[in-house]
Order: C-alpha cells, then sequence, then structure tokens
C-alpha cells in the first residue's frame, strides 16, 4: 500500500504556512508547479484501471481501511488542522472535522448502488449501471479543508476513479497529512495532493485527462472553471457561495430555538457555505428573538483553538477578516443596531472578530445582500409570511435555507416556496451523508452524498438487450 506522496522531488520549493490564531509558523508547504501536476495526472491514469477492476466490495473495503487510519491519527489530525485553521479543537469544529471524515469514508463504502433495471417486459430487457469517469480533480476549499477533501474523494474512490487533489492555498498542510493518512490503505499513486498555486487549479481544470471536477468554494471562482473545462466537456460538481436565508415564524419559541439558531450561523465560526447567514424574524417575536440570541452568543467563548475552552476561533486569514469587518462597517453607518460585538480588538495577535449580531438592518445593506463567510449575522424584520420568502428567494443563491416553527407542518409549507437546495426545519447545516446535497440558482449543481452523490462520480451506461 502507498504510504508517501507521489510528490517528493527535493526541488520542490516551499512556503510558510502560519497560525491564523497567533501568527506563528506552523509548517512548510510545497509548492508544486504545473508540472508536479501532470506527473500526479500520469500515475493517476496510469493506477486507475486496475482500481476500476477490482470492483465495489474490494474498493469499499478499502475505504473502511482508511476509515480505521484516519481514526487512530485523530487527534494528531485535528491538532494540525486547529493549527492551520484556526477553529477550536472543540465544539463542532477541528475534532468534529476529523470524525467527519472518518464518517464519510464509512458512508461512501457502505452505501448500496445496484444496476436498475429500466424494462423488462419479455421484449427488451434495458439495465442502467454507473461506470468509472477515470481521473477526477478535486479542488477544495480553506473552511473545512479535510472534510470537504473527503467529501469528494472518498465517494470518486468507491466508483472507482482515481482522484488528484488541489487544496486551498491558506490550508495544504491539513490535506496533505490527510491524504497521507488515506493512502495507507490505497494502491500507489490512485490519490495524490498537488499543492500550488492558481496556474495548478486552471491546469486541472483544463487537462485533457481529467474526466470530472468537484469544486467547492466561491461563485466566481466557479464560474472560471466552467469556462476552463468547456473545450474537454468535462463533468461538473460545483458547490458555490451561499448566504442561506433562514426564516422564523411568529409560532416559535424564541428561548428554545436561541442556540440552533447560533448554531447555525456560527458554526467554524461563520465559515461555511452552507450556514445561516440572514435571519428573518417575525415583528411579533423580533425582540425576543433578539435577546435569547444574544444570550446564547455571549457565552460562547473566542479564542486561540488550541486551548480547550475555546468553541470559537478566527478567521482563517487576512483577505477574509477585511470583508467581513468592512460589511459590519457598512451596516453601522446605515444607522443598524449592533447587539453585540462589531469592535474587534486590533491590538490582539490573530484575525480574530468578535461575535456580531446586527438588528433593524434593510435587506439591500451589503451585509445582507453579500455573504459575508463569518462571525457576523444580520436579523431582519418581517411582517407577512409572503414578505419574508421574497426576500428570501431575492438574492442569485439558493445553497441552503431554513425555517424554525412549533408547527411542522407550516414550516414545511414554507419550506417548499423557498428557492434553496436544501431546506432545514427548526435547525440549519445539518449535512448527512445518507442525504443528497447540492446548491439552487448561482450556488452550483450537481449532488453530493449518498446514492446521488455516487451516480455523479460515475458515467451512465444503458445495456439494452
Amino acid at each position: 500500500m502507498n504510504t508517501t506522496p507521489i510528490l517528493t522531488q527535493d526541488s520542490v520549493s516551499t512556503r510558510t504556512i502560519f497560525n491564523p490564531a497567533t501568527g506563528e509558523p506552523v509548517g512548510e508547504a510545497p509548492v508544486h508547479t504545473v508540472a508536479d501536476l501532470q506527473h500526479s495526472i500520469d500515475v493517476a491514469v496510469a493506477a486507475q484501471p486496475g482500481w476500476a477492476t477490482l470492483g465495489h466490495e474490494a474498493r469499499s473495503a478499502a475505504l473502511l481501511k482508511a476509515a480505521d487510519a484516519v481514526e487512530a491519527r485523530a487527534e494528531e489530525l485535528a491538532q494540525l488542522l486547529s493549527r492551520e485553521q484556526g477553529k477550536p479543537l472543540n465544539g463542532p469544529n477541528a475534532r468534529f472535522e476529523v470524525g467527519a471524515c472518518a464518517a464519510w469514508l464509512r458512508a461512501a463504502a457502505g452505501t448500496p448502488l445496484e444496476a436498475e433495471t429500466l424494462v423488462d417486459d419479455g421484449e427488451t430487457r434495458a439495465e442502467l449501471h454507473y461506470r468509472p469517469i477515470g481521473v477526477v480533480g478535486a479542488i477544495g476549499p480553506w473552511n473545512w479543508p479535510m472534510m470537504i477533501t473527503v467529501w469528494q474523494v472518498a465517494p470518486a474512490l468507491r466508483m472507482g476513479n482515481a482522484v488528484v487533489v488541489k487544496p486551498s492555498e491558506y490550508t495544504p498542510l491539513s490535506v496533505l497529512a490527510l491524504v497521507e493518512t488515506i493512502n495507507e490503505a490505497l494502491p500507489e499513486g490512485l490519490l495524490t495532493v498537488v499543492s500550488g498555486g492558481r496556474d495548478v487549479g486552471e491546469a486541472l481544470a483544463s487537462h485533457p485527462s481529467i474526466g470530472k471536477i468537484m469544486f467547492t468554494g466561491s461563485t466566481a471562482t466557479g464560474k472560471a472553471i466552467i469556462k476552463s473545462s468547456a473545450d474537454t466537456v468535462k463533468r461538473l460538481t460545483l458547490e458555490l457561495g451561499g448566504n442561506d436565508a433562514g426564516i422564523v415564524l411568529p409560532d416559535a419559541d424564541p428561548k428554545a430555538i436561541a442556540e440552533g439558531l447560533f448554531w447555525g450561523a456560527f458554526i467554524n465560526t461563520g465559515q461555511t457555505c452552507a450556514a445561516l447567514k440572514r435571519l428573518y424574524v417575525h415583528d411579533d417575536i423580533y425582540d425576543a428573538v433578539c435577546e435569547e440570541l444574544t444570550n446564547v452568543a455571549k457565552a460562547m467563548p473566542m479564542g486561540n483553538g488550541l486551548d480547550e475552552n475555546n468553541v470559537l476561533g478566527p478567521l482563517q486569514n487576512k483577505a477574509q477578516y477585511e470583508i467581513v469587518a468592512n460589511l459590519v462597517e457598512a451596516a453601522k453607518a446605515s444607522g443598524a443596531r449592533v447587539l453585540l460585538g462589531g469592535n474587534p480588538d486590533t491590538d490582539q495577535p490573530g484575525y480574530f472578530y468578535p461575535t456580531t449580531l446586527v438588528a433593524d438592518v434593510d435587506n439591500d445593506n451589503p451585509l445582507v445582500a453579500e455573504e459575508q463567510f463569518g462571525p457576523a449575522l444580520p436579523i431582519i424584520r418581517y411582517s407577512t409570511i409572503d414578505e419574508a420568502i421574497q426576500k428570501a428567494n431575492a438574492l442569485d443563491v439558493g445553497l441552503g435555507a431554513s425555517v424554525w416553527s412549533s408547527d411542522p407542518a407550516t414550516a414545511r409549507n414554507v419550506a417548499a416556496r423557498i428557492q434553496a437546495g436544501t431546506v432545514w426545519i427548526n435547525k440549519h447545516g445539518a449535512v448527512d451523508p445518507r442525504i443528497p446535497f447540492g446548491g439552487a440558482k448561482q450556488s452550483g449543481y450537481g449532488l453530493e452524498f449518498g446514492v446521488e452523490g455516487l451516480k455523479h462520480l460515475g458515467v451512465p451506461q444503458v445495456i439494452n438487450g
């Protein structure tokens, strides 16, 4: 089995990765080139046919061994993730993310995918099968670098593909360590990481030997990948920006939903594509929801992720910190009411932005209309359900949404009118490896997870006769 990276040339240059909580160095990451990418693709092309011929049972067994390997190194991986990405060890953060890697590997291994008989009427018999694509390119983000890499890699491998991973330049060390661990259970060359810059990502998206690109990140980058992939007609799964809306109905219990609202918005310090980023609350309970949510938020400690007491961390990078800070300042300048936060301590090290709740903000304010991707939540009043739905659907994105109510039937009726790939009831952002996940509108296309996620990493083939 392969336990060392394919790309080990001494000539590969490196760059220092810094802890976003302290500014201290975490380690040296390789800076691979387009030539390194070509080498990785070559070995993937060579390794893939043998992997495909093993069949689902043998491939699933390897993924289960990979899950065991991740669990054996779980604490080591979580510590590295916390230092590089910034997220705390505890809460729904670093240890949670590593645990999710093992869980998704097992789910990909254990999800059945049988051939489907389409017609069998005595004269015609047609079956639908899913064959390997070949080599899949996986381009990941910096917010959940390990977990989302597994979301891409595990089903691709299960379906008989080889995978070339291009991690975010902000969090390459976590992905390199994760892939090294998974490779303990895989044949050599089947899964590699190319830790390069934008030129490497562009070359991966346009390479003729790559049959599919899986990408999680911004809508702007997703559009660039679509253009780069066009000449080779690649299959694509794109999970792009969200700016998810949540609607609190007038019958909701503010105290009962406050903690769920908080974690829906502030999981991973708000740095989650499918986090709650716009909260619409009915006039009747607006003040009560603001009060209860503020009480919960005040109690959540933020700080260095290696401190076992913290559950919120820094923004991962300076650019994201500045986006959040500028959006909050724009809201304050417009006359919006800051319930909590909005006053970062610029003297402390790290990219810490305080947990921030902003009330009485207009729906067209930039903090509402643009995805903040950080620990700042705008809370918008509404008077009628029609008004709330119109505001929730007004943007050109639709990854997720949520409805909060004491009456599940009423909540489901409202959910059916929201333009989003997933609408949760009395929770937000709760993904499950058994349940398909994907976006609507400019939040991308393609599905991940479950049987549908496996199908999206295969080529459908009908055998007729």
